[in-house]
């Protein structure tokens, strides 16, 4: 299901960067193991606190004297979209590293309710340690997964292809811009760094929210910025025709209604990149399907997405 990292758009003229959908191989291991390695000092450690225990370590482990080797499957308690599971072997390695993970099923499957994604076989102190984090990232993944392909199935047959947005938990974004990948969405800018995005703030703190201060802002950010795309937020029709000037690469449409979206639609022609934003739920999200736009964006596939209900099986 999860693609090779590419642009959904052709680069044409002035086009420098176009909505990209993550691959797993995107993403950097020294990231994952970061993410690992807090997960376990978060558990393991007291990470955070002000006064850390002084024995650290998994103190139930300790107590039973639980040592040799297990096996336990990761079991789906729900339908789902399955997301995550390549992190799972950088958290056993955080968390001791003496078991190993045989996955029967590729980020984006959908799984029915009692399916075993995959087996994990070794130490029995790494398992029951491990089990918590592995866990927690698994279904938090898989949940945003798993609505985004309820955002992408309702938009299915349209035009409009499905956004994220930079509305994501901090320290995690890349992992939740790839579920939104492996449910069938694709990703927008993933920071500051990489578009230049004039949002309703950049216009009110360049004093250029309407007429030529609009098409002279967009002119500089060109010019300043040649190999960036170049995205303008509006929230009225008449801020278009000054900025459509300017000939930026797109156009966010935020909070427009329906009509009002249809005109703006109308008025840009063709002419640049159409994303329309602001308040898009699974509620509404069939009314944009059948217009001329070529993205939606909406938080909610991350920020309304609930954890999916994934256990950890003993097999013995």
């Amino acid at each position: 299901m999860n693609a090779a990292s590419k642009p959904l758009l052709p680069r044409s003229a002035g086009l420098k960067a176009a909505p990209n959908r993550l691959a797993w191989a995107d993403v950097d291991e020294k990231y994952l193991q970061k993410l690992a390695r807090r997960a376990k000092e978060e558990d393991l450690d007291g990470m955070g606190l002000r006064n850390p225990p002084d024995h650290k370590g998994d103190r139930t482990v300790e107590a039973l004297d639980l040592n040799g080797q297990g096996s336990a499957s990761l079991v789906t308690r729900n339908p789902m979209v399955a997301c995550g599971s390549g992190i799972i072997p950088f958290i056993l390695n955080a968390f001791g590293g003496e078991a190993t993970l045989e996955t029967f099923v590729e980020d984006g499957d959908y799984l029915k309710s009692g399916f075993a994604m995959g087996q994990i076989t070794g130490s029995k102190k790494t398992l029951l340690a491990a089990e918590r984090s592995l866990l927690n990232f698994l279904q938090r993944l898989s949940g945003i997964a798993t609505q985004t392909r309820k955002f992408t199935d309702l938009l299915e047959g349209g035009k409009p292809r499905l956004l994220d947005t930079r509305k994501t938990t901090p320290g995690h974004r890349v992992l939740e811009k790839y579920a939104v990948a492996a449910g069938g969405g694709w990703n927008h800018r993933f920071g500051l760094f990489d578009r230049v995005m004039i949002k309703d703030n950049h216009l009110e703190a360049s004093k250029a929210s309407a007429g030529e201060f609009l098409t002279e802002l967009v002119l500089k950010a060109k010019a300043r910025a040649p190999d960036l795309l170049i995205q303008v937020e509006v929230d009225r029709l008449e801020q278009i025709p000054p900025i459509l000037k300017a000939k930026p690469d797109a156009l966010l449409l935020d909070n427009f209604a329906l009509d009002e979206l249809k005109e703006a639609i109308r008025i840009i022609d063709s002419t640049a990149i159409t994303e329309a934003s602001g308040g898009i739920t699974l509620e509404n999200v069939n009314r944009y399907k059948d217009l001329d736009l070529d993205f939606v964006s909406t938080s909610a596939v991350v920020g309304q997405s609930a954890w999916s209900d994934i256990g950890l099986d003993w097999a013995f």
